[in-house]
């Protein structure tokens, strides 16, 4: 672990950024260039008190996925992140990391969306971050590990991840999970996590089974969809996706027709928050 290159990186990262580059405000007048460090550690879900230790060169060796958050507070590119892990003393994420690292110009953009429902999914269908209106629909995906992370290994295996939709579309919604999920196998490979997904869900789910058997290969996101809420009931949304130029990440928007009954209810979630309802 390089520390004071380490130390002198964060700093420079943090003072080249702006508080609009991350979504923030601008606020009172500041007396120093780029966001402050308590910023950061919001930002990245760590303490100002450890991140200030590691400007100042005296905390211990971050983990794994504190690098990953700081990566994707401060907006690092992939080469930036890499080189933010080498100074760190660990080794730069590859295709089988479990923590991907969230594309700098898909967030940019996710950050400036606050009104209504947006979240930055990998090719393997995990929640890599969310706006809190997306965490209000859908639930906080924070706390999912392992192979739970991937909303694909959710719908075959958790029956509670199938209320989200209406019973009439669930078929089509696994038809949609497979073929996705067969996009990135077809990338990644049979050793890859994508390998490792597809056979711990052929062992346990017989629809899994014969429907990946059909060879279906899609990139797959319906414009137009209903989702429902165990709280504000039935919303009909249209769904935009913007992807990576490698397609290895896709940001989703979520809108409803302005003065309908589904905007609404959006509106109505967003003072309501998460509440009692999780992923």
């Amino acid at each position: 672990m390089d520390r004071p290159a380490l130390a002198d990186f964060l700093r420079r990262r943090r003072e080249a950024l702006q508080p609009a580059d991350v979504g923030l405000p601008m606020g009172a007048r500041r007396r120093a260039p780029g966001l402050r460090r308590e910023e950061v550690a919001s930002l990245a879900v760590m303490s100002t008190d450890y991140y200030t230790r590691l400007e100042q060169q005296r905390a211990p060796q971050p983990s794994e996925h504190m690098l990953s958050s700081l990566a994707r507070a401060l907006r690092l590119t992939a080469s930036e992140r890499d080189y933010l892990y080498r100074l760190a003393g660990r080794n730069a994420p590859t295709l089988l990391s479990t923590t991907p690292h969230v594309a700098p110009a898909l967030q940019r953009v996710l950050d400036r969306l606050v009104d209504t429902p947006a979240l930055i999914l990998s090719d393997l269908g995990e929640t890599l971050v969310q706006n809190d209106l997306a965490a209000a629909l859908f639930g906080d995906a924070s706390h999912l590990t392992g192979l739970a992370r991937s909303g694909i290994h959710r719908w075959f295996t958790d029956p509670g991840a199938r209320t989200m939709y209406p019973e009439a579309d669930r078929d089509r919604q696994s038809r949609s999970q497979v073929a996705n999920l067969r996009v990135a196998y077809g990338v990644r490979g049979p050793k890859s996590r994508a390998g490792e997904l597809v056979r711990a869900l052929s062992k346990v789910s017989q629809e899994f089974a014969e429907l990946w058997a059909m060879h279906e290969v899609a990139r797959r996101f319906e414009d137009h969809k209903t989702l429902v809420h165990p709280e504000v009931g039935a919303i009909e949304v249209d769904c935009q996706a913007l992807f990576t130029e490698d397609q290895s990440q896709v940001l989703l928007v979520l809108t409803a027709a302005p003065r309908s009954e589904s905007a609404e209810k959006l509106r109505l979630l967003s003072v309501l928050g998460q509440g009692s309802y999780s992923a």
